[in-house]
């Protein structure tokens, strides 16, 4: 797929399934089956305005989209709204979409509200995203104002008109709240899937529904039944189920009465309902978390409308408590403001899956294990790479799971540390060189927990190109986590439960130490996370990895008070800093590795990544002298930034140290946005705030100013010399 340059803040919770916004207000990107995106602008999902006079004549009706509309259905409608007359903000979980209508002194601002709320349990995995329309009536008399939201079944996809969907009628009450909606049955991949429409009534608004029109055909039933009086039929037609070949779209709209120089509201909501979810070879049958307290099918979809009409004020003030800290830091700059919550988008739109345990494991878990209460969580490694909790670069983004949803980090580390003890010795020809190998090995942690199109978590390590088994980072990177975590939670029973766990995956990194000198060698083959950038004998990035866990080896034995293993480790972390430092250490930076090429003296972006996790998480023990720390990052900002497109684009994961790019390899010449971004922050802990700021700048204003792409970061980029055509 090419980028789209078309993307706002998604609707949903965590893992539920999410629908993608365009910023001019399509619905688009829609991911009902997890781990798999269909790209498609549904043109039949609207929203429509129909505005009226005191004398019930209707003044303006419009479809609110840019699009010209009218090519595959629905001509009659009034497409084509101005786009110079609309603005759009977004600041994750929640935009706002504004319509100036000049011509008839009327302003919509539309916000659209999903639950992501750090420490929220409950509401953060709900398939919801609610639309509070605010009408500003700026005429000299008072208008009626109308605003219909249409939608219909499937995704835009070929399964659209596969038949079988129904539709009906429904209201509902919650304490003061009262809604009227309707609820779109079908099925999606032989999985139940309801889409549900509604409106809130009260004083000054009335709610109006359609239970069913054709979005292939022309429109002008529905469209000609708006125009008569801003209002849909409420007349009960019976509908039959959708033939083979058909679709079927719904609607409910909203009508306010607004009087001169006031304000009016209307508030919708849409809901999505798949709770069960199976994957491509059908072993397995997982239940979302949601339905803890939405799981009767029959009423399920009516029940999250009410529920979400009724509660999202409250979201939305703990949205701002969350938010408004930053957002009123005068001293922190807008763009870092719109990065730090807009990039958590992946969050919910990464494909991301929360589901309970299968009650077969339960019985099974010790009473501390977060899995019992929490459930399990995954996402994928990005859109097109379709793996589940990838752990090499699950490593740079568990901050934001650790900070924000602290129990979901916790639930993935149980999940690790179970595999990561496990063996799987079924046989695998990993795709490049035909080399023979098993899935998993003993005390070896996992690449990922599977593949979206196979079983996660139940077949783990989908990644098949090269032998992960053999991997030099992912051990380092979950004893790293471990000791951060524990830094954070405080959890005794969590480090005691990490402990034995982290002793064996350190006891077989300490197999790479092939001559016995304490640093560990790669293999002059893919063997870590950057696996087209091969490594040949002691390396700056696995180096700084070892060197950090075996320092967070001591500290978590010490805690433990387990004196043979601090003593271990004690002497392990003494050798392998000195010799980092003897084969490393150039006096500037610490070279790439030790093969003795032209290459292995390249600049690495990533070469402190120990440091970093080190840092971050408060560590005691000194591992990185102070005055190689600074070095290094003064040497990145000044050849890995600032001669990386004229310092505006990030750091460059290689840089040779006369400003050339090191273009030994595709991952070498790319900039890695995550990578930049945990580069900067090292700078900012550092004291570099200053270079910091604008080194992770030079990412955002290219990710989202100049390419494009919010909403759909890549993972990597090229400079301008370099880019292929195709990206």
């Amino acid at each position: 797929m090419h980028g789209k340059q078309m993307y706002g803040v998604p609707l949903g919770g965590i893992g539920s399934g999410t629908i993608g916004r365009g910023f001019r207000g399509e619905f688009c990107r829609y991911q009902m089956v997890p781990g798999i995106y269909e790209y498609n602008t549904v043109m039949a999902n609207q929203f429509i305005v129909t505005i009226r006079d005191p004398k019930a004549n209707t003044l303006y009706q419009k479809v609110l989209s840019t699009y010209s509309g009218g090519k595959k259905g629905l001509g009659a409608w009034d497409w084509g709204f101005n786009g110079a007359d609309g603005l759009y903000c977004g600041l994750y979980p929640r935009s706002w979409t504004v319509y100036n209508i000049k011509e008839q002194s009327i302003r919509l601002i539309c916000r659209q509200v999903s639950p992501v709320i750090p420490h929220n349990y409950k509401d953060s995995c709900l398939p919801v995203g609610v639309f509070i329309w605010t009408i500003e009536n700026h005429n000299s008399e008072p208008r009626d104002v109308s605003i219909t939201f249409t939608f219909k079944n499937g995704t835009g996809g070929s399964d659209d008109k596969d038949g079988e969907c129904w539709s009906e009628t429904f209201e509902q009450e919650l304490s003061d709240t009262h809604i009227k909606g309707v609820v779109l049955h079908q099925t999606l991949r032989s999985l139940n899937l309801r889409y549900c429409l509604a409106v809130k009534e009260k004083p000054g608004v009335s709610a109006s529904h359609c239970t069913g029109f054709d979005p292939l055909g022309p429109g002008d039933t529905i469209w000609n039944d708006l125009k008569m009086d801003g209002e849909l039929d409420l007349r009960e037609i019976p509908l039959t189920k959708t033939r083979r070949g058909e679709e079927r779209a719904v609607a409910v709209c909203g009508k306010c009465s607004i009087s001169s120089s006031s304000t009016g509201m209307v508030e919708m909501v849409l809901v999505w309902d798949m709770p069960h979810v199976v994957f491509k070879s059908k072993a397995v049958t997982h239940t979302r978390r949601y339905t803890r307290w939405f799981g009767d099918e029959q009423t399920s979809c009516q029940e999250l409308s009410v529920y979400s009409l009724h509660h999202y004020p409250r979201w939305e003030d703990d949205i701002a408590a969350w938010q408004n800290p930053v957002l009123q830091d005068e001293e922190l700059p807008d763009w870092f403001k719109s990065a730090l919550f807009n990039e958590l988008y992946y969050i919910s739109d990464g494909g991301s899956i929360w589901v309970d345990m299968p009650q077969h494991i339960l019985s099974t878990l010790p009473t501390h294990d977060p899995r019992i209460e929490y459930g399990r969580f995954a996402y994928l490694e990005s859109h097109e790479y379709r793996m589940y909790n990838t752990y090499d670069v699950h490593f740079y983004a568990s901050w934001a799971l650790v900070m924000l949803w602290p129990h979901l980090q916790k639930s993935l580390q149980y999940d690790m540390a179970l595999w990561t003890t496990s063996a799987d010795l079924s046989p695998r020809t990993h795709l490049f060189g035909g080399k023979k190998g098993v899935r998993k090995l003993a005390n070896a942690v996992p690449h990922d927990i599977g593949d979206p199109e196979d079983e996660p978590f139940v077949k783990i390590n989908a990644y098949q190109i090269h032998d992960i088994s053999f991997w030099k980072d992912l051990n380092l990177k979950f004893v790293l986590q471990v000791y951060r975590d524990n830094t954070v939670f405080k959890d005794r029973d969590y480090l005691v439960h990490m402990w034995p766990v982290c002793r064996a995956v350190m006891d077989r990194s300490f197999t790479f130490d092939n001559d016995g000198d304490g640093m560990i060698e790669n293999d002059g083959q893919a063997d870590q996370t950057y696996d087209s950038w091969v490594m040949h004998g002691p390396s700056a990035y696995c180096a700084s990895l070892w060197v950090a866990a075996l320092a967070s080896m001591v500290d978590m034995a010490q805690q433990l008070q387990d004196t043979h293993e601090e003593n271990k480790f004690t002497d392990a972390l003494h050798k392998a800093k000195l010799a980092m430092k003897e084969k490393l250490w150039n006096g500037k930076y610490y070279k790439f590795d030790t093969c003795g090429e032209a290459h292995s003296d390249s600049i690495m972006a990533d070469q402190l990544v120990g440091y970093w996790y080190l840092a971050l998480s408060n560590a005691s023990i000194e591992v990185f002298p102070s005055e190689c720390v600074e070095s290094v990052l003064n040497t990145l900002y000044k050849y890995n930034v600032q001669k990386f497109n004229n310092g505006e684009m990030g750091a460059v994961n290689g840089m040779y140290s006369d400003g050339s790019v090191d273009r030994y390899t595709m991952q070498s010449e790319e900039m890695w946005v995550g990578v930049t971004y945990a580069l900067a922050a090292t700078m900012i802990i550092k004291g570099m705030v200053e270079e910091g700021f604008k080194t992770a700048e030079g990412v955002y204003r290219t990710v989202y100013e100049k390419i494009g792409q919010g909403f759909e970061t890549p993972e990597a980029l090229y400079d301008n010399y370099s880019k292929p055509d195709d990206m």
